[in-house]
């Protein structure tokens, strides 16, 4: 009975510290909130001034072939972004500091992702930062630029990103924030959202058999699983094949070399030992 009543005790003090923390969140984010619909206009009008007194200060800057990272757009820029082969655009802003509505993008064939987020100190969920990234990838594999905004295009944007760098451009977070900052010096994140990158980043599978050069095929002893008897003696003595082309010739190769390999369940083990496949090896 005394190990309830105890238990009973911790569990309610527990809650009480749970929901202390909550509230506590909460009036930061109601605080934040205020602070940044305080400041929208007056930091708007400042970019706006830069951008038109100092050339380097971009509005928006080339990070990828079909990525552009920026600030917020003007409906005036729909037609221009348009011209530049802008196919989809992300908006991390919230309703208040959205200047271009849906609409708008969709009657010039721009398809637009809504990911409200609040400024200066949050990140997008981990769950919203995998549909930005996907959708920028289904982008450019269409051949479609993305445009990725916030207010300035300098830290909610800037984590969506780092975070598409990371999962399809195969960077480290470390590696996409030192590229972005090349390509648009003035971006900064918050320490939530260089967080959140990290976690996308970590939550990435790994990759099997990856070799960093890129110039070599990994070969697995359970890659030659089926191959009776060869299997092991093949196994430790094929660790890497090195690979001469980049496309369909190298499975080709691949595929002539576990052909060598396999034997019927009468045959022995293979003899030889394996050498490395010229460039005309099948």
């Amino acid at each position: 009975m005394k190990i309830e009543e105890l238990d009973d005790v911790d569990s309610d003090r527990n809650d009480s510290v749970y929901e202390t923390q909550i509230v506590k969140v909460d009036a930061k984010r109601a605080l934040v909130g205020a602070g940044a619909r305080i400041l929208f206009y007056p930091t708007l009008l400042y970019n706006v001034l830069r951008n038109k007194m100092e050339s380097e200060f971009r509005w928006w800057d080339e990070i990828d072939q079909f990525l552009l990272l920026g600030a917020v757009p003007f409906p005036k820029d729909v037609p221009r972004l348009k011209r530049l082969g802008v196919g989809g655009v992300i908006t991390l802003n919230e309703p208040y500091e959205t200047l271009v509505p849906s609409s708008l993008y969709l009657a010039h064939g721009i398809d637009h992702l809504l990911i409200p987020t609040r400024d200066y100190l949050f990140a997008p969920s981990l769950v919203d930062i995998s549909r930005a990234v996907e959708f920028i990838h289904k982008n450019a594999s269409s051949g479609r630029t993305t445009y990725v905004h916030c207010k300035a295009g300098r830290g909610r944007s800037t984590t969506i990103v780092l975070c598409y760098l990371v999962e399809y451009k195969s960077m480290t977070p470390a590696a996409a924030l030192d590229y972005v900052r090349s390509r648009r010096p003035r971006v900064l994140l918050a320490p939530t959202q260089w967080k959140a990158v990290q976690e996308f980043s970590r939550r990435r599978p790994a990759t099997a058999a990856y070799s960093p050069s890129g110039d070599a095929v990994l070969i697995t002893k359970a890659d030659l699983e089926g191959y009776h008897g060869a299997a092991e003696n093949a196994s430790k003595q094929l660790d890497m094949v090195h690979k001469v082309v980049r496309t369909s010739p190298m499975i080709a190769r691949l595929s002539c070399l576990f052909a060598s390999l396999k034997v019927s369940g009468s045959c022995g083990t293979v003899s030889r030992r394996l050498p490395v496949p010229e460039p005309r090896a099948c």
